[in-house]
């Protein structure tokens, strides 16, 4: 097995890195504070450039077609630095390759360029609802065919990049009456279609920059054709989606806690205590050792996600148990992080602080630690069986 990056991994890694620690880095805690918005969506537009926003996208769609393992490479550099501008790109990634797999090819054309290019800064994923988190296929939200039109009522919440999303992605039930996740269907919906609002923007622990917003949908009437891949068939479209999701929020999650984790070892290596460094007591050694290695055991287990879904295999439960290791070692990382700098860790002058509340929410959006487990659990008892 070669665990070796080729030329172009290293280079979209380098590049992403690069990027990061000149464009992003310097504006984060700023935008963190509820700063100035305008540099997040600069930036977002530069990625767009750089052709991050389609790392798995087809060329002739306009994304860049370097594959998974690029992705999740980019996601991780991009993350040390910003993880609301991660979640953002992760997303985006989401809608292009969903848009990209199940869609006509009119909907690709029409909306995975914009996507790209950052004519739209962002897309939507609108699955979750208030009643439907952790199982989306208790959703409430209807979809009727009136005609030659398909009118959509109820509400979707958390909702990343709402308000300034150029299209939404959006799941709601078309067959009352088929069996709980047979008769929900996937409709591609522009931000301007009137009967669709964006509701309360929620006040979130962290990754401040980045939008999480209720959106609403009240007698939206959309063309029929906005129907996107098979009637009845979007539940499948959706768990397919979010093992892929998985990889960018474990890669998210990964990137944060290695930046938490390099904070805190070069602090180490400044501050005194007792006439010696910190970094000469085994106590602090030892939260070093085995945050890297938790890091790096989390780093192998994306790649071989990532790898796995590049070469179309089946991949879910090698996702799932990337995310579900990834995220909870970020937030470990984070608190160790946080534990070396003592109560400076406690305050806003040094990042670890922000790295922790970023890093929080690894572990619940695509699919909390507990469902990663249930995944994980049924394949294996699966196999066996």
């Amino acid at each position: 097995m070669n665990l070796d990056l080729t030329e172009e991994q290293k280079l979209i890694q380098q590049t992403a890195k690069e990027f990061a620690e000149a464009e992003l880095a310097p504006v984060a805690g700023e935008l963190d504070r509820g700063g100035d918005q305008q540099p997040f969506f600069d930036n977002l537009r530069k990625l767009a450039e750089l052709g991050f926003m389609g790392l798995n996208v087809r060329e002739e769609y306009g994304g860049a077609e370097t594959g998974v393992v690029a992705f999740s490479l980019a996601l991780t550099e991009i993350s040390r630095a910003c993880a609301s501008t991660a979640v953002t790109v992760s997303v985006n990634n989401m809608v292009c390759e969903v848009i990209q797999a199940v869609g006509s090819e009119e909907q690709r054309r029409q909306y995975i360029p914009r996507i790209c290019s950052g004519e739209y800064p962002a897309g939507a994923f609108a699955l979750t609802e208030s009643g439907a988190g952790s199982d989306p296929a208790g959703m409430t939200t209807t979809a009727v065919l009136e005609g030659d039109q398909w009118v959509l009522n109820g509400s979707k919440i958390f909702i990343t990049s709402a308000p300034y999303a150029g299209v939404f992605v959006v799941w709601a039930v078309t067959d009352k009456q088929a069996p709980k996740g047979k008769g929900i269907s996937c409709f591609l919906i522009e931000r301007e279609t009137p009967g669709l609002s964006i509701g309360k923007q929620e006040e979130k622990m962290g990754q401040h920059a980045s939008a999480t917003n209720e959106v609403v949908f009240s007698d939206c009437r959309v063309p029929k054709d906005a129907l996107m891949g098979r009637l009845n068939d979007g539940f499948r479209v959706a768990v397919g989606e979010l093992a892929g999701g998985r990889i960018g929020i474990g890669s998210l999650a990964l990137g944060v806690g290695l930046a938490a984790i390099d904070c805190a070892t070069r602090y180490a290596l400044e501050r005194k205590q007792f006439g010696h460094k910190l970094a000469d007591f085994q106590a602090i050694q030892w939260k070093i050792a085995d945050t890297f290695t938790e890091l790096e055991a989390a780093r192998l287990l994306l790649m071989n996600a990532a790898f796995q879904k590049e070469q179309g295999r089946s991949y879910a439960r090698a996702a799932s148990m990337a995310k579900l290791f990834a995220s909870e070692s970020a937030n470990r990382a984070c608190y160790e992080a946080l534990q070396i700098h003592g109560g400076y860790g406690y305050t806003s002058d040094f990042p670890v602080e922000r790295y922790a509340r970023d890093a929080r929410i690894t572990t619940i959006y695509e699919g909390t630690s507990e469902i990663q487990r249930l995944i994980i659990a049924r394949d294996i008892l699966r196999s066996f069986g």
